[in-house]
């Protein structure tokens, strides 16, 4: 096979059949291709080995004493979601059949086919191989959004994310420019039952007023001059996920009352078009506004504010948790150091008191940028006098 010897030597196969020679036989084979193989005589063995190893793929027979091949597929599922690809007697196809349906990955009839299993397995790994990416992957978004911080209104947060997220209720951040509400608000959809779905963002402060209603709900061809094609709205590109409208109180009075009626309904029309469209997302909202004046100045509408506002969080300014500079100070620092390959710079202590010390209008956006500013600019330890030099400036 053509395979890339250095990514099988690390893939990893349990092989449970309760005769022997058929054990002997694949154990043979597949280390002859660079598998590492494990092999186990029952079912019962089987779920210990996964219970206390991984795999990236399990090869099961069906039918074996103690328990089933299916019994077992149940139990691994269970505890994880390794490929598993049954091996049935001709009278088991049809016990196969069923143990696809309950989540194996395929099977493979006795007497086994050589070929037919090695592309088995190289599919089955394929699977295991994009699984743990997405894994990955998952970490490091999450890991790229984690809320650090231990003061006390932090921990309030976290803990009214902790309740919130699960759910599908609207939540209004509000807070200063650069405090972290975006964060807040990616970090309530990762918790969500909605993670899997897209994250869509619309800086309602960015798009001119008259074509926010076209972002946000999309525009028929030839709805105005420009619209050459149709175009889907962010709502219905949010369908599924968590709809993000940061600077609600920038928006239209005219969008604010479109808005108004898709929360209400659930449905959406594009500009130009006459068919109302279902739409499913979860709507977070930020501002650095104080709506209730917004709605006494006839700038925001009341009843959209009652809308949006089922979860009001309130995200402090970094003059308020001065006691999470340092740990942000080091996170900052290990994350632009880990991002541009370079050694982790340390802060001594008096570096991160002075920190401390500085009136950060710009909130944690601008601390951050100062901490990029000092892995460019220092080396090594950054020192008390690097902080006056390049941070008091």
């Amino acid at each position: 096979m053509d395979d890339n010897p250095e990514d099988i030597f690390m893939a990893k196969i349990l092989v449970v059949d309760d005769e022997r020679a058929i054990r002997n036989t694949l154990k043979e084979i597949l280390e002859y291709e660079k598998y590492i193989i494990t092999d186990v005589p029952d079912g019962m063995e089987a779920i210990e080995q996964v219970k206390n190893d991984q795999f990236d793929a399990i090869l099961l027979d069906i039918k074996m004493p103690r328990m089933d091949g299916i019994e077992v597929l149940e139990e691994i599922l269970k505890i994880c979601d390794t490929p598993v690809v049954m091996i049935s007697g001709h009278g088991n196809i049809e016990t196969a059949v069923e143990a696809i349906k309950k989540g194996a990955y395929d099977y493979i009839a006795k007497p086994l086919d050589l070929n037919r299993l090695l592309i088995t397995i190289r599919n089955a790994l394929d699977k295991s191989r994009l699984v743990s990416e997405a894994k990955m992957l998952r970490r490091k978004v999450g890991k790229q959004y984690e809320m650090i911080g231990e003061s006390k209104s932090i921990l309030q947060i976290k803990e009214m994310i902790d309740r919130v997220a699960p759910t599908d209720a609207r939540v209004l951040i509000t807070g200063s420019n650069g405090t972290g509400k975006e964060l807040v608000a990616r970090w309530v959809h990762e918790q969500s039952n909605r993670s899997t779905g897209p994250f869509v963002e619309v800086n309602c402060a960015a798009i001119p007023s008259e074509l926010i209603e076209s972002v946000l709900f999309g525009h028929e061809k030839g709805s105005f001059t420009s619209a050459i094609k149709q175009r889907k709205g962010d709502f219905e590109q949010a369908t599924g996920g968590t709809l993000f409208l940061d600077e609600i109180g920038d928006m239209s009075l005219s969008a604010q009352a479109k808005v108004l009626r898709a929360l209400q309904e659930n449905k959406i029309m594009r500009v130009g078009g006459e068919k109302e469209i279902p739409v499913d997302v979860r709507v977070i909202a930020a501002t650095n506004k104080n709506l209730k004046e917004e709605i006494e100045n006839k700038n925001f509408r009341e009843d959209l504010f009652h809308r949006l506002n089922v979860i009001p969080i309130h995200v402090p300014n970094l003059a308020d948790r001065i006691d999470d500079i340092p740990l942000l100070a080091n996170y900052f620092m290990e994350q632009i150091c880990q991002n541009n390959g370079k050694p982790l710079m340390i802060f001594e202590e008096e570096a991160l008191e002075l920190l401390q010390k500085i009136n950060w209008t710009g909130n944690i956006r601008e601390l951050r940028n100062v901490i990029e500013r000092l892995t460019i600019l220092c080396d090594g330890t950054i020192t008390s006098s690097d902080i006056q030099r390049y941070a008091m400036t």
